[in-house]
């Protein structure tokens, strides 16, 4: 099963040096154990634009869907046989770039 783990900044720091050195020995370690499927780091919110096109007329809006002291700053997608596993690559992966992560399982029909 897929997870996405969020990873979750508090103000507008980047990471730190010795944060990135760690998340890179994070990266490489889930690579060799086999739970990577994908991740990355995203902009600020303030680069963000939000799409509404419910009522088929398209409306973007600069910056963030809310303001919020917290918000999105990167994501791991991982596999895993279940979420002990993935809890325990979050934690893992939390400690490694210092910041608080949220997990979620991918939707499956059969579920």
């Amino acid at each position: 099963m897929q997870y996405l783990v969020s990873v979750i900044a508090e103000g507008t720091g980047l990471a730190t040096a010795e944060e990135m050195t760690a998340i890179d020995v994070f990266n490489e370690r889930v690579q060799a154990e086999g739970h990577w499927v994908f991740a990355a780091g995203l902009n600020p919110p303030s680069t963000a634009t939000v799409v509404d096109n419910r009522d088929g007329q398209a409306l973007f809006t600069d910056g963030p869907f809310v303001e919020s002291k917290e918000y999105l700053a990167g994501f791991w997608i991982f596999e895993a046989p279940d979420l002990d596993v993935a809890l325990e690559l979050a934690a893992d992966g939390s400690k490694a770039c210092n910041r608080k992560v949220e997990v979620r399982p991918f939707y499956s029909e059969a579920e």
